[in-house]
């Protein structure tokens, strides 16, 4: 098995603002000193580990990012018939398995039970939890020092196998991420503009003017999205599960060729597949393909953004293999503008 996967993918975006910075408008990045629109691999990787794409292929294996494990069980030992204090108390102490308390005072928005920071929990762990609160409830006492070692080495949970995990609390049930996902950034120079709108009231019917005036900020470009995935260590993250790695990278290619960011989708119903895949596998060591577009694409008249962005990749692989030898054993490609290549041919590539 080639250890290393590397997937290079072209995606054109019509104006959007997939996703925003503190301001609202869409995130930029300076690269080659042209400014260009970027998308974060934190937003991505959500929208791909959320989609319906992962729910149908991978049910049951996905992890829960959240604060509010001691509430969920606070909750549950309630209905269980367990006294409000003792609940609490007993939420509390298994919330504190999987971070710090946010409050170590007990108040009445219930912040006592969750825990600062956001932690990726396991189906093998939230099923712990489950199981840690009914036997409570059925024995009314509360958990013991050995039933409250909830965290686990999750070997079920994809998202986590994927894409990591951080404990700072219980830093030896970490997880070292086996997929690698850059910021996607526009292959050519790019603009934020503004979206100036109004709106009347449809019962003034009366008056004139606008009823609301506002603006929000967009951009459009083709962007360059760049992964490594590295199979070995998704499969040893999955506890060795030949069959349900298999499934995580099916799932993977379809969310990423398929799947677009959620920000402002209602706005601007800027979906898009990947128009350009390039596939890479072998065990040399990884390298994104970005230095490409370090020059801004620009067109000549006649020229289409989409294929000179694709020559600009193939030549950019080709001289990185001339100069320091063949950069991968095996490559597979499909093309929206020639119509070549098959997605179901680029998963079997991926997976073989």
């Amino acid at each position: 098995m080639s250890r290393f996967v590397q997937l290079h993918l072209l995606t054109n975006y019509p104006p959007s603002n997939l996703n925003r910075d503190d301001t609202g408008r869409p995130k930029s990045a300076l690269v080659g000193d042209a400014t260009r629109l970027r998308i974060s691999s934190q937003s991505q990787k959500r929208a791909w580990r959320t989609s319906d794409a992962f729910e149908e292929a991978l049910a049951g294996c996905i992890g829960t990012r959240t604060k509010m494990i001691g509430k969920e069980a606070f909750e549950a030992l309630k209905q269980a018939g367990v006294a409000e204090k003792a609940a609490r108390e007993w939420a509390r102490a298994i919330a504190a398995c999987f971070g710090k308390p946010k409050s170590e005072k007990k108040t009445e928005n219930d912040e006592d039970l969750e825990i600062e920071q956001l932690a990726h929990v396991s189906p093998e762990e939230r099923a712990a939890v489950d199981a840690l609160v009914k036997s409570c409830a059925e024995r009314g006492s509360e958990p013991t020092k050995e039933e409250l070692s909830l965290l686990r080495k999750p070997q079920k949970a994809v998202d986590i196998a994927m894409f990591g995990r951080m404990l700072a609390d219980s830093p030896e049930f970490n997880m070292e991420a086996a997929v690698q996902v850059s910021h996607a950034i526009t292959v050519h120079k790019s603009a934020v503009e503004d979206d100036y709108f109004s709106a009347i009231d449809d019962l003034n019917r009366g008056a004139s003017g606008a009823s609301h005036i506002g603006e929000r900020g967009y951009g459009a470009g083709l962007f360059y999205l760049y992964l490594c995935i590295n199979r070995e260590l998704l499969k040893e993250n999955l506890g060795g599960d030949e069959s349900l790695t298999a499934k995580a990278l099916e799932a993977l290619i379809h969310a990423v060729t398929k799947v677009s960011p959620t920000g402002m989708q209602n706005s601007f119903a800027s979906r898009a597949y990947a128009s350009y895949v390039l596939a890479e596998k072998g065990d040399q060591q990884p390298r994104s393909l970005v230095e490409a577009f370090l020059k801004p694409v620009k067109p000549f008249e006649n020229e289409d953004m989409l294929g000179k962005a694709i020559q600009a990749i193939e030549k950019r692989r080709d001289n990185f293999d001339a100069v320091y030898g063949a950069c991968a054993d095996k490559r597979y490609a499909i093309n929206i503008d020639t119509g070549e290549g098959r997605l179901a041919d680029l998963i079997k590539f991926v997976q073989e």
